[in-house]
């Protein structure tokens, strides 16, 4: 089988085609680069050619959506410490009430189009075409950064009010999506923290959460054609996030149900994980990423898969480990002729 570009080898996975190698990435916060959208650019295009990745999940420090909506940020500046809620912006049930619509390139959010563009100018020098996406928030998740827990007590006592503000919350996000989408992203990486029977009930969650997220995929699924769905947390509501309308699954899925096995009875989604990011990953050696890789591709198969953490690398990641990993996603990955 002729080698592939990394598009293609991409591209083939998330359609349940045959691929020369299973793609693979590894991705985590760079705080001490993520208030510079130029910096983080170039660092995570340097990360992504050094590790030899085959596409680039962008990460903009995960509160930047409730920053301009009056969350107070302590930002570090360190390799290891990413920016934190000093103060939540929501203290009150009537500040709800002034969570307007931004436009896609306001405050902080244009930092990260920014983002997006330097990323894609970088990329067309490139000789190879390499996907890159960009990480959005379900709006509940949004809303819960920028509350904190007092939003589920909220949503129970004023879903009206709640309802206002998360409809908002959806059409900055959409507003920002289009302007990645100009700026040249591959697609979404969609993430939901809120979808989790720990925190919610399903019926719940179809309310003020479901309603909003659909808003997000129907703005982009048409445009983009790498569209991921990153479930956290544990006790989640799988199988009604995996009928989302993206093309691949991103899970803790070495320690969260379902392993690679059950998903692959679940959905004919492209699977994205392998690798616990909070044990293996940091701690193991490269004997057990090898393990690893060969687990995911015996589990789960080749096709429709890459190999990649089931959440971002811990910054104290030995390097041989993300080397480790490439070598393994060569050595179980490739395709082998039958002939």
């Amino acid at each position: 089988m002729k080698m592939m570009t990394k598009r293609e080898r991409v591209e083939a996975a998330l359609n349940g085609k045959e691929v020369d190698r299973v793609p693979h990435s590894i991705w985590l916060h760079f705080p001490h680069k993520d208030q510079d959208p130029r910096s983080l650019a170039e660092h995570q295009v340097g990360f992504m050619k050094k590790y030899d990745h085959d596409f680039i999940k962008l990460m903009p420090f995960g509160l930047y959506g409730v920053q301009d909506y009056g969350a107070k940020v302590k930002i570090f500046g360190t390799k290891t410490e990413p920016p934190i809620i000093d103060q939540y912006g929501i203290k009150d049930i009537k500040e709800w009430e002034r969570v307007g619509v931004f436009n896609g390139t306001y405050g902080t959010l244009g930092k990260q189009v920014q983002l997006s563009q330097h990323v894609s100018r970088l990329l067309q020098k490139e000789k190879d075409d390499i996907p890159f996406v960009q990480t959005i928030f379900s709006p509940l998740t949004t809303a819960e950064k920028l509350a904190g827990p007092r939003l589920y007590e909220d949503l129970k006592q004023y879903p009206n009010i709640i309802h206002q503000a998360l409809q908002n919350i959806t059409e900055t996000t959409i507003n920002f999506i289009k302007e990645n989408i100009n700026a040249g992203v591959s697609g979404f990486f969609f993430a939901t923290k809120c979808s989790t029977l720990d925190l919610m009930t399903k019926e719940e969650y179809t309310e003020f959460g479901t309603k909003y997220d659909l808003q997000l995929f129907e703005s982009y699924k048409s445009e983009t054609f790498f569209n991921i769905i990153h479930i956290h947390g544990e006790n989640t509501m799988f199988e009604e996030l995996a009928a989302y309308p993206g093309n691949c699954i991103s899970w803790h899925d070495r320690w969260v149900a379902p392993d690679m096995g059950e998903a692959r009875k679940i959905t004919d989604k492209c699977l994205l994980g392998g690798l616990n990011e909070r044990d293996t990953l940091v701690n193991g050696t490269p004997e057990d990423i090898d393990t690893h890789v060969m687990e995911a591709i015996e589990m789960a198969g080749r096709k429709s898969l890459m190999i990649g953490p089931g959440c971002v690398a811990k910054p104290e990641t030995p390097e041989i480990n993300y080397f480790a990993a490439r070598v393994a996603v060569e050595k179980y990955g490739r395709y082998k002729s039958k002939t």
